[in-house]
């Protein structure tokens, strides 16, 4: 098939958005179909990838969310693309500018859509200081993504959540995980030392963009609470976002380790203990996933990827949402009890393995391909009846 997809976000930028996409693409690529992937032109270029084509267009960087860009409205450039380069089918990841004028082209040229919900502008809104743009913000989400013929969404409780917003097309579609790279194995005891940390330092990782709607407080004040019960604690950050600078400033004893990719990042988790997530604006989070597959037990609401994958008291410790003095209590009780961290470990990494890449890929590529077919058979019958 050829198939089309839409990001305004991408690699070289680290989210996990950016990151979910182009592990569709390049597993599309990889099973033998065309995958054009249109996205903002960006600072930093990607190296090519075989049998994806990057088609860029002009793009604008996402007010208040420092390093992160949207892409600016291209329909007609898509409209003149596609009516000569026609997608079987397309997936419109992201929702911006970009995504809701490759949205309208299609419904034009009557090209099969799938959408993917991914973030909750919504929700993230209030914590930018637009808290009275959030109806608003639902409203734009709810029109967008009925326009498609289906809504891919990472978890069971995002396809209650949307039904309950007004969009009845929402269908499953599973994250995976790399388990070999993120793998126990890849501990390494020179990176612990840069850290100043020996083999029986507990160490606190966070991973992702360090940023208002993370619920980051939270996470200070749970290591704190570790750190009066085990002063030689160290909290390792990895990552970067609009937060760091004044988190940096404020905890000096914080090691802050930047932005890290493949074996480096693999590296990063396998080295730590234990991982807290406290946040409550995801609609996924993949860092939980590798966070676990690395053999780190999570420390986490009962939210996204937590309340699929975490099992309380097996895999790491799942707490119900907003409970912040519980979130405290269980971050301090795992943190500081090795037998427990080993124990959790080894079912945190265990509890990873069936999550295979190349089964969401198999399912990604048959929900496409069950787009195109219901295409061409309504094209079918139309041309029998003329």
């Amino acid at each position: 098939m050829r198939i089309g997809i839409v990001s305004e976000t991408y690699p070289p930028e680290i989210n996990g958005v950016a990151l979910t996409v182009h592990s569709l693409a390049a597993g599309l690529a990889a099973r033998g179909h065309t995958v054009e992937v249109i996205r903002p032109r960006q600072p930093q270029p990607f190296a090519d990838e075989p049998g994806i084509l990057a088609t860029e267009v002009r793009g604008a960087a996402l007010p208040r969310y420092p390093g992160l860009r949207l892409g600016l409205p291209a329909g007609r450039m898509l409209r003149r693309r596609w009516a000569r380069l026609r997608p079987d089918a397309l997936y419109i990841a992201t929702e911006g500018p970009l995504g809701g004028s490759a949205l309208r082209a299609a419904n034009r040229l009557g090209i099969p859509v799938s959408t993917g919900f991914h973030t909750r502008f919504d929700a993230y809104a209030g914590h930018y200081g637009l808290g009275v743009l959030t109806p608003l913000v639902r409203g734009y989400l709810r029109r967008f993504h009925r326009r498609g013929a289906s809504t891919l969404v990472p978890t069971e409780a995002l396809v209650h959540e949307l039904q309950e917003l007004g969009v009845d097309n929402a269908r499953l579609l599973r994250r995976a995980v790399d388990t070999a790279l993120f793998h126990p194995s890849r501990r390494d005891p020179a990176l612990r030392a840069q850290w100043g940390v020996d083999g029986h330092t507990p160490v606190v990782l966070y991973v992702g963009r360090i940023a208002p709607e993370k619920n980051l407080d939270l996470a200070v004040r749970a290591f704190r609470a570790l750190q009066r019960r085990l002063p030689q604690a160290r909290y390792v950050w990895v990552g970067d976002g609009p937060a760091r600078a004044a988190l940096e400033a404020a905890h000096p004893d914080f090691i802050f380790a930047g932005p890290q990719r493949g074996e480096a990042l693999a590296r990063h988790y396998a080295s730590a203990d234990v991982f807290f997530f406290p946040s409550l604006s995801e609609t996924f989070g993949n860092v939980v996933l590798e966070a676990l597959a690395a053999g780190l037990p999570v420390v986490a609401y009962e939210e996204g990827a937590a309340r699929e994958h975490l099992r309380d008291g097996c895999n790491g410790r799942c707490v119900a949402s907003g409970e912040e003095r519980a979130f405290v209590d269980a971050a301090v009780e795992l943190a500081g009890n090795p037998g427990l961290i080993r124990h959790m470990g080894r079912d945190a990494h265990a509890s990873m393995a069936r999550l295979s890449p190349e089964a969401v890929i198999r399912e990604f590529e048959a929900l496409l391909q069950q787009l195109a077919e219901e295409v061409r058979h309504v094209r079918h019958t139309a041309m029998v009846h003329v």
